[in-house]
């Protein structure tokens, strides 16, 4: 059976734990290969390996820092179908939704090789009587991140591009379900020219996490995955004196007004809802039409629209989605079905018990449609993370605002409508991060910056963008003067003023 090393030192290396995480094909429910979960002594040793690196690539200049950037851009575009279907293998997300996750990765490293623009400082030459003062800005050291199944490639690329790029060494603590493309990443990382030792991928389970929690070398952890393990990794390496940020669960609300093209919003809201098996932080799971009429309209065509999908196994060309990550998940989602139904919700469209032919030991679950849900159910105030749809109503747009604004989770939301007046009254009130208006899935491009607010985001600086540049990184400011004749100027003993 296959087995997934760790990467360290620019090359792969073999647990020696004994200890092994399953990797399942998602599509069959079966065991393809093993991933060796480290130990501590084995973190150490990465990490050691990491801050032997970092000063030298710190001390690299931007440009060529950006050239290893720019070779790496090159090489992921002429993998990108073995890299796609790698990830498609574990995670179960269909080749073209990999292939995505992918591309949304790579526009980050395209931001960092920006990086000689992005770390300059300011200058102010005269802020005193011979004195200039400027600013710049430093790598952290070691930094690291936490990564989730749900986006094996784009995520790890989000925190390692920025934290590269600035002179940083970076360890991956990628997740133990689908580990093979953060590997594969390091590697062509290597074949770019980064210098070994500054990205080492770590494979292991929260003994591991925590290890990187507490380590004193690490200077700076980035974390995405559930919220309760985002606030514990928050407040972790914040007592151990790390800067962090930790991105959390979502959950996302459509708003759907009377005026909107509900056509256009039907297929927009399909495809954000079941795309990846709603396995995403940024899926809208809930829709909320406003007024009765709107309600009834939107019903009619999410169960039409639902009726079109097909679920199919990852490599199904024609299919619209595929399968849950794992027998677990399939699990707990199936889980929260029941849970809908209980509470009174009106369970539409049934998800639970679809099985493909060949297939049947698959991680497949159905599209599911809730309608009538109340925001007082648990169903509705948790993440499900799978592909299952509530429909919340509301009967004005002041509830709708209302509705994402009260909710724990404050990641993303959107709004589809032709009146522009009620859009901006929306964005400008809404209690949440991310805003789409007529765009279903609000993820901001690369050199803008990606974040959460509540419980979907803990910490002051978001993913990507100027923000990832600052997170690590540090600003130094210098404040010089060079007397004229060797002078001696007078002392004094009060604060100096400009």
């Amino acid at each position: 059976m296959r087995s997934i090393p760790h990467f360290v030192g620019g090359r792969a290396v073999e647990g020696t734990s004994g200890r092994f995480g399953d990797v399942f094909d998602p599509n069959t429910g079966q065991v393809q290969a093993r991933v060796a979960l480290a130990t501590k002594s084995e973190l150490d040793a990465a990490i050691a390996d990491a801050a032997a690196a970092q000063p030298a690539w710190a001390a690299t200049n931007p440009q060529r820092r950006a050239r290893v950037m720019f070779e790496f851009v090159r090489l992921l575009n002429a993998h990108m179908d073995e890299l796609a279907r790698l990830l498609s293998s574990e995670h179960g997300k269909v080749i073209a939704d990999a292939r995505g996750d992918i591309m949304r990765g790579l526009e980050v490293i395209e931001f960092a090789c920006g990086i000689p623009h992005l770390l300059k400082g300011e200058y102010t030459q005269g802020a005193g009587p011979g004195i200039d003062v400027y600013s710049m800005r430093q790598p952290l050291g070691v930094v690291a991140g936490v990564t989730p199944f749900n986006f094996p490639a784009m995520i790890p690329m989000w925190m390692m591009g920025p934290a590269i790029a600035s002179g940083n060494a970076f360890i991956l603590k990628p997740s133990e379900r689908d580990p093979s493309v953060p590997v594969r990443l390091a590697e062509l990382m290597i074949e770019a020219g980064l210098p070994p030792g500054i990205l080492n991928v770590v494979h292991g389970d929260k003994d591991c996490v925590e290890a990187i929690l507490d380590h004193p070398t690490i200077k700076a952890v980035s974390f995405v995955g559930s919220s309760d393990i985002a606030q514990s990794v928050f407040s972790r390496a914040g007592a151990n004196g790390k800067r962090v940020q930790a991105m959390g669960g979502a959950k996302n609300h459509g708003i759907v007004l009377p005026d909107a093209d509900l056509d256009q919003a039907v297929a927009d809201i399909i495809g954000a809802a079941y795309g990846s098996a709603g396995e995403r932080c940024m899926a809208l799971p809930v829709v909320t039409p406003v007024g009765e009429k709107t309600a009834v309209a939107l019903r009619e065509r999410l169960i039409a629209a639902i009726g079109g999908l097909r679920v199919g196994i990852s490599t199904d060309k024609d299919a619209h989605y595929g399968p849950v990550v794992s027998a677990a998940h399939k699990a707990r989602i199936e889980s929260y079905i029941q849970m809908g139904v209980d509470e009174g919700s009106e369970l539409v469209v049934d998800g639970r018990g679809f099985t493909l032919q060949g297939h049947e030991d698959g991680f497949f679950v159905g599209p599911t449609l809730f309608d009538h849900v109340k925001p007082s159910t648990r169903s509705y105030q948790d993440e499900i993370f799978g592909p299952v749809l509530q429909i919340v109503r509301a009967e004005s747009l002041a509830e709708a605002i209302q509705l994402p604004s009260r909710h724990q989770y404050g990641n993303g939301v959107a709004i589809f409508t032709r009146n522009g007046d009620a859009a901006r009254e929306f964005a400008d009130q809404v209690e949440i991060g991310m805003v789409g208006i007529n765009v279903p899935i609000p993820v901001p491009v690369a050199y803008h910056s990606f974040g959460g607010w509540k419980r979907s985001g803990f910490g002051d600086l978001n993913q990507y963008g100027l923000d990832g540049v600052r997170f690590y990184t540090r600003t130094k400011t210098v404040t010089q003067r060079w007397p004229k004749g060797g002078a001696v100027l007078d002392q004094s003993f009060v604060i100096p003023t400009m």
